[in-house]
């Protein structure tokens, strides 16, 4: 099957209104609007920070796929890091605000936590400041948590020596 120049864009047209999910690949992909990780993001907070007043649930794994699908997309490393501490920010919302107690849901954020400190330290230097402050607020987050989070962040911090000055 081979698509001429109208034929490829009516193809992408469709795309386009098929599904939000193609919505955002595109915007990413082509770097469309002010806001690439916006859907991304939303994503995020919908699945792993539910909002519990309309019975919504818990899907780590629908909340992990939003990060592998702007991969896909795009996959800046300063994308992906943002994606990957926003998920733990929002694990942290959601276990505060209801004393969520799951330990598959722990061990899910102590991975996240875990891929962001290595996408931050995949980073050039001189960005990685405003990403390793997010992540010492985790930490600092973890004390209220139990489960061995916050043993398990601060093994992880200290294993990326964090607590060097960068430079």
């Amino acid at each position: 099957m081979t698509f001429d120049r109208a034929g490829l864009h009516g193809l992408v047209q469709d795309l386009y209104a098929a599904s939000k999910d193609n919505q955002a690949f595109l915007h990413a992909r082509f770097g469309l609007g002010s806001d690439q990780l916006g859907p991304y993001k939303a994503t995020i907070s919908r699945w792993i920070n539910p909002d519990q007043m309309k019975n919504h649930t818990v899907s780590v794994a629908k909340a992990k796929k939003a990060i592998a699908d702007y991969s896909k997309a795009i996959g800046r490393p300063e994308g992906l890091a943002e994606l990957s501490i926003f998920f733990c920010e929002q694990a942290f919302s959601f276990v505060e605000s209801c004393s969520f107690g799951d330990e598959r849901y722990f061990i899910a954020l102590i991975r996240m936590y875990d891929r962001s400190v290595h996408r931050v330290l995949s980073l050039p230097l001189a960005e990685r400041p405003a990403y390793v402050e997010r992540l010492g607020k985790l930490r600092i987050r973890a004390k209220r948590v139990g489960w061995g989070v916050e043993d398990e962040l601060n093994d992880l911090w200290h294993a990326a020596d964090f607590d060097e000055p960068l430079e």
